[in-house]
C-alpha cells in the first residue's frame, strides 16, 4: 500500500493537542478531515473539473493516519460489481479478488486510493493547511460542548495562565486526565481582591459555554456574579447537596462604587426539616463551612439569614445586622415597605452608601423605606 509520509507527525499531533488543550484523538480528527480535503482539491485540479463534483461526492473516502512511519493513505470503500460504471464507489468481482479477499457482488471493500506523494502533496499542501485551523476549532467546539455543556451553571477550579488589561485567560479541567481548557474571565467579571498572577487558582461560575469554533475561548467564567456564592455554598455544605437546606435568594455587591466598601453578600436559606436550622448548617460547626467559602471569595463579607413566607420577618431578616422596632407596613400593591428602625438604627439599616439597603431590597424584592422612631 502507499503512503504520503509526513515527517514529525508525531510531534505535530502533540504540539496542536497542547496549544489547541485537546486529546490527542480530536487533533488526529481534525487533520485527517483537513487531509481529506487536500485530497479533494487534488482531484479537483488534477483529475476532473469542479463541476463534476456534487457536495457530497467524497463522502466514501476517509484518511488513516500511520503514526509509526508518520504517514497517511487515503482510502476508498467501493461496493463490489460485474461492470464497473463509477470507479470512485465501485470494484470490479475480478479486480477485489486479486487483493486477496475472499469478496461477492455487493459486498462493500476498503481500497487504497492514496495518490503519488509528489503529486498530491504540492498541490493539496495549501488546502490542508488553510482547513486544519478550522477543523482545529471545530473540535475544540464539539470537544468543550461535550465535556462542559452540561457544567454550565456550576463552579469550576481555574487556573490562571495569562493576564492583560481586557481580562484573564483562566485553564478549567474538565476531569481527571482531560487537558486543561482556556476559559474568558472578563474583566467586568473579575473582583477587586484578587490577584490574578500567572499559576494562581481560583473558584469561578461557568456562565457560557459558546456553540460556535472561534479563535477565542470558547467557555466564559465569573468571579464577580452572586451564582458563584451559592455554588460555593452548595458544593461545602451536606445540607444543600442533600436537598434538606434551600437556597432562597442571594444578593451580592462584589463590586462595591467605591474601593473603601467591602464587598457583601446576603444569603438566605430555608430548611425543609424543622429539626435543622438552615443558618447553622450553612455557617458549619465553628464557623467552617462560611470560614471555607470566604477564603474562595478574600475579603467579602457573607451574610446568612432565614428565609421566611412571611414578608415582613423576612424583609426583617434582611435588613440584619440593623434592628428593626415593632410592625412593618407593607403595600402589596406596590411591593413596599415601610420599615421603623430606631435613630442609632438607622446608619447600620442603610449601610455605606445605601449597600445594606439595596442588598435587602434586592434579595427580598421590596422596596423599602424607613421611619425613624422620635428619640426618647
Amino acid at each position: 500500500m502507499s503512503m504520503v509520509s509526513l515527517p514529525g507527525l508525531r510531534s505535530l499531533l502533540d504540539t496542536m493537542s497542547q496549544q489547541r488543550s485537546l486529546p490527542p484523538l480530536a487533533v488526529q480528527a481534525a487533520l485527517k478531515a483537513a487531509l481529506l480535503k487536500g485530497y479533494e482539491r487534488y482531484r479537483r485540479t488534477q483529475v476532473r473539473n469542479d463541476e463534476d463534483f456534487p457536495e457530497d461526492y467524497f463522502e466514501n473516502f476517509a484518511v488513516k493516519l500511520d503514526l509509526k512511519t508518520e504517514g497517511f493513505r487515503v482510502i476508498a470503500t467501493k461496493t463490489v460489481v460485474e461492470t464497473v460504471e463509477d470507479s470512485d464507489r465501485e470494484i470490479a468481482l475480478e479486480a477485489a479478488s486479486k487483493k486477496g479477499a475472499k469478496v461477492k457482488l455487493g459486498d462493500r471493500v476498503i481500497v487504497d486510493v492514496t495518490p503519488n506523494q509528489g503529486d498530491f502533496g504540492r498541490l493539496a499542501a495549501l488546502q490542508t493547511k488553510t482547513v486544519l485551523t478550522q477543523k482545529l476549532q471545530e473540535q475544540q467546539c464539539k470537544y468543550i460542548q461535550e465535556t462542559f455543556g452540561e457544567r454550565k451553571g456550576t463552579v469550576l477550579l481555574g487556573k490562571v495562565l495569562k493576564s492583560d488589561a481586557r481580562g484573564v485567560v483562566l485553564g478549567v479541567s474538565g476531569g481527571s486526565g482531560h487537558p486543561l481548557v482556556e476559559a474568558e474571565l472578563p474583566k467586568y467579571e473579575k473582583l477587586p481582591n484578587d490577584d490574578y498572577q500567572e499559576g494562581a487558582e481560583f473558584k469561578v461560575y461557568l456562565k457560557k459555554v459558546f456553540d460556535r469554533p472561534s479563535s477565542k475561548p470558547l467557555l466564559r467564567v465569573s468571579r464577580a456574579t452572586s451564582y458563584l456564592v451559592s455554588g460555593l455554598f452548595s458544593d461545602r455544605v451536606p445540607e444543600i447537596r442533600q436537598a434538606t437546606v434551600e437556597i432562597k435568594g442571594v444578593a451580592r455587591d462584589s463590586i462595591p462604587t467605591k474601593p473603601d466598601i467591602a464587598p457583601r453578600t446576603k444569603i438566605a436559606v430555608h430548611s425543609l426539616d424543622p429539626e435543622v436550622d438552615p443558618v447553622a448548617a450553612c455557617i458549619g460547626k465553628l464557623g467552617e463551612h462560611l470560614n471555607a467559602i470566604a477564603q474562595e471569595i478574600p475579603g467579602e463579607k457573607i451574610e446568612v439569614i432565614p428565609w421566611s413566607d412571611d414578608p415582613a420577618t423576612y424583609i426583617a431578616n434582611a435588613l440584619s445586622p440593623a434592628q428593626v422596632e415593632g410592625a412593618i407596613a407593607l403595600d402589596l400593591e406596590t411591593q413596599s415597605a415601610e420599615v421603623i428602625v430606631a435613630p442609632d438604627q438607622l446608619a447600620i439599616a442603610l449601610g455605606p452608601e445605601d449597600q445594606n439597603l439595596q442588598l435587602a431590597e434586592r434579595l427580598t424584592e421590596w422596596k423599602i423605606t424607613f421611619k425613624t422612631l422620635p428619640e426618647t
